[in-house]
């Protein structure tokens, strides 16, 4: 009997489509996912589904794009799942590179600052929801609320705590489900809640396609093919530019930063934000534009590395003088290169042993841990943005902003208004607020 098969082409145009319309986070991504390749297409069961986000949730990486690797290389092998974690992330990082020169060449100007000046307030009140909905799954017991706040604590002295915050969580969770396993069962994580009925073509009894099978020459190659695809731009680097040129210096920090994405994109946020400012990249101001930015974008929020990149690289001019839009673009794709190159590796690595583990469940304490650390580093992030929104250095409390994200609050807790739709409410509030500056000029 032959395997079933999913027509490449069409997999292939659905890549597109949804990477320049994954908007609304690892949730709302995660879901939009669900929604097509289980309950529509049927291209895949509603069990092999949860199974491969249990294990991309377990991962460090962004959960979205690993998950729709892990279903592009399940149907389609290595090109399947290179192509569809690519697509992914590709019509991102071409936008973001565009609004981010756009936002350094024209962000003085009255429009911009006033789109800017509404939408961070927004961001804050995304960032509140995030923290309410990943402590609403995660902290089910006083153990767990002790963590956040421990983390919380830690992230707030430094953000470059925040690997041994996770060091830490990794041995609480080992040790506790153990000890008590009652604390440290595994949560719900992004689980869509739609179930789809009737048969898929890839379902829970369809044979493991070989190009998924356990073999040892399969997994030498993927090793091999890995870390040839990080020595050799890391080696080219080092020999043209030389090891203190601030792009050596890219890779090597976001090849660190991939590692540490437990959590999602919110989680490493704060760790990314210390080593930027750290390293002189970019401003604490301008970070959180950033984050504005990679919140108006499809793709993951991780692709907010995008923005780091280019801005270090337009400002700092890597590759020297009169180099500006160069350096940024290369910095850009750097930062992009070296955060996501982890993922392709864990999944095409792992993938074969996660298929020949189905019915099997593990990492369930280090996992919970885990999610309950990332509260407390998400709740730092959302207190140091609000501090920089609400409270600049050296100016007064703005009560503008605050009110604006009183009212970003509401629409997304009260009213359930989805994340784009009050990113485009607060964009079209900071368009009329620049309009008025520039004509009271």
């Amino acid at each position: 009997m032959s395997t079933p098969t999913i027509p490449f082409r069409d997999a292939l145009a659905y890549w597109w489509k949804l990477g320049l319309t994954s908007f609304g986070g690892p949730a709302g991504q995660i879901s939009m996912l669900h929604d097509q390749v289980v309950v529509k297409r049927r291209w895949i069961s509603e069990k092999r589904f949860l199974h491969a986000l249990n294990y991309c949730m377990v991962l460090p990486g962004p959960e979205a794009q690993q998950l729709v690797t892990y279903i592009g290389w399940l149907m389609h092998g290595v090109r399947g799942g290179i192509l569809a974690g690519t697509l992914f992330v590709l019509p991102s990082l071409v936008i973001l590179i565009a609004l981010t020169w756009l936002y350094l060449v024209f962000g003085e100007t009255a429009i911009v600052m006033g789109i800017f000046a509404a939408i961070k307030p927004v961001v804050v009140a995304i960032i509140a929801q995030a923290v309410f909905r990943i402590g609403s799954r995660s902290l089910r017991h006083p153990a767990l609320w002790v963590i956040a706040g421990i983390s919380t604590i830690a992230m707030l002295i430094s953000g470059a705590l925040f690997p041994l915050i996770l060091a830490v969580a990794v041995v609480i969770g080992i040790f506790g489900s153990r000890i008590a396993p009652h604390v440290f069962q595994a949560g719900s994580g992004h689980t869509p809640t739609a179930t789809a009925g009737g048969p898929a073509i890839i379902d829970d009894e369809t044979a493991t396609p070989p190009h998924a099978r356990i073999t040892r020459w399969r997994l030498v190659r993927t090793v091999a093919a890995s870390l040839a695809a990080w020595l050799l731009p890391v080696g080219a680097l080092l020999l043209t530019l030389g090891p203190d040129n601030s792009l050596v210096e890219m890779a090597l920090f976001f090849s660190g930063a991939a590692l540490l994405t437990f959590g999602g994109a919110y989680a490493v946020l704060p760790y990314v934000f210390h080593g930027a400012v750290s390293a002189g990249w970019a401003t604490p101001a301008q970070m959180v534009d950033g984050l504005a930015l990679g919140e108006t974008t499809p793709g993951p929020l991780i692709m907010f590395v995008s923005f780091v990149g280019f801005v270090g690289g337009f400002v700092g001019e890597f590759l020297g003088a009169g180099t500006s839009w160069v350096s940024g673009v290369l910095a850009a794709i750097v930062a992009t290169w070296f955060t996501f190159l982890p993922s392709f590796f864990f999944i095409l690595a792992g993938g074969p042993y996660v298929e020949a583990t189905r019915h099997r469940t593990a990492f369930a304490g280090p996992l919970t841990a885990i999610n309950a650390a990332v509260v407390g580093v998400v709740l730092s992030l959302a207190l140091v943005f609000a501090q920089n929104v609400f409270l600049p250095t050296n100016q007064s409390l703005d009560v503008v902003g605050i009110t604006i994200a009183l009212a970003a609050a509401t629409a997304l807790f009260g009213f359930r208004r989805s994340v784009i739709e009050v990113i485009v409410w607060g964009a079209s509030l900071g368009l009329v607020m620049g309009l008025f500056a520039t004509f009271v000029r």
